[in-house]
């Protein structure tokens, strides 16, 4: 069997674009100015605008095709004995070869722009345990307040009455609202779509995900629907090429906040309450008690219920997916891993101690 010359290349190709985004992770500013805030845009607006319409995840469907093809690759392997190994394996490598580069071209660089903080323009600094304190309380008096609005009896916990295709209107919307205040944060062309693999995604113990290859935001949905406002804005975040999760966390607040849908203000404060108190409990245990207690029972029934689902979907394979997307998350310029997602609690000090 004669070598595919193409194949050959591909391969080639696949450490000079590893070294060259290593080059790129250097300089910040360039990935900013001309990728992120360049070209990465029209990309972006490209992919929503030819995928957005289609009423199913097309990301999805890529997915299921490529772990056949994968599947097929190695039965083909073993049904073969092993027979033209050097070509197969060159042929999955200038495959691997043509998916890394996509991925880089079509998003991933934004992982080495400049961070949020300074986009925005905030003082993020460390922070002290008083300052967490005082911003836990003010969130929690918050969140009390619309809990309470909605429901009328602190003890009663918020039904979301929305349906998915209605909240990714009102995410939409919301973003809209955010841009008047950040215009670096505007979304249009929207591609926000409910999950084909949502079953799974509840099993690999994720609320959503977003496919660089189509430009899609896919939302997990089987996850209860007062987390669901946060969930989807936090993937709409991704779509608009803030890619550190922490980061994204932390736009997913400010667009569900910005809305005038009460429901995502709810959101927004009990996805705020989520972080903030977790690491309040971390550094001082005597004051989260004492805050914990203020919090409407309502509220809590709502924190059970979430922890009541997670915990349905646990199961023994989940640990290694977690393994996995830590790993990757670590190659991708973000060293804390599945930890990074917790970190949005000094951008939410910087923001409200700000405000």
């Amino acid at each position: 069997m004669k070598w595919n010359k193409k194949h050959l290349i591909l391969v080639a190709l696949l450490p000079i674009q590893y070294m060259l985004i290593q080059v790129l992770a250097k300089y910040p500013s360039v990935i900013e100015n001309y990728y992120s805030t360049g070209i990465y845009t029209w990309i972006s607006a490209f992919l929503r605008l030819i995928f957005g319409w289609i009423p199913f995840s097309i990301g999805d469907i890529l997915v299921f095709v490529l772990v056949f093809f994968f599947l097929r690759f190695i039965v083909l392997l073993f049904k073969t004995r092993f027979a033209f190994f050097g070509h197969k394996i060159i042929h999955f490598f200038a495959m691997i070869s043509v998916l890394y580069g996509c991925f880089y071209l079509f998003w991933g660089l934004n992982y080495y722009r400049e961070t949020l903080s300074k986009n925005l323009r905030f003082q993020q600094k460390k922070y002290t345990t008083d300052e967490l304190a005082n911003v836990t309380k003010y969130v929690i008096e918050k969140l009390n307040y619309y809990q309470l609005e909605i429901t009328k009896n602190d003890s009663v916990k918020v039904e979301n009455p929305y349906a998915h295709s209605e909240m990714y209107q009102i995410s939409f919307e919301s973003f809209q609202q955010l841009a008047i205040k950040y215009p670096q944060l505007s979304y249009n062309n929207a591609s926000v779509k409910s999950s084909l693999m949502s079953l799974l995604q509840s099993y690999n113990g994720t609320s959503g995900y977003f496919n660089p290859l189509t430009g899609e935001a896919q939302v997990n949905s089987t996850i209860p629907k007062t987390s669901y406002p946060t969930t989807t804005c936090h993937e709409i975040a991704h779509q608009i090429g803030i890619a550190a999760e922490n980061e994204a966390n932390f736009v997913g607040f400010l667009a569900s906040n910005s809305s005038d849908n009460i429901y995502f203000k709810y959101a927004s404060y009990r996805m705020a309450l989520v972080y903030c108190i977790s690491e309040l409990r971390k550094r001082d245990p005597k004051i989260f008690s004492e805050l914990w207690k203020t919090i409407n029972p309502g509220i809590v029934r709502d924190f059970k219920e979430s922890f009541d689902f997670w915990e349905h979907y646990q199961n023994p394979f989940e640990p290694y997916i977690k393994k996995g997307y830590d790993a990757y998350l670590k190659a991708n310029n973000q060293p804390n891993g599945v930890e990074s997602y917790n970190y949005v609690v000094d951008l939410f000090i910087s923001y409200f101690n700000a405000n």
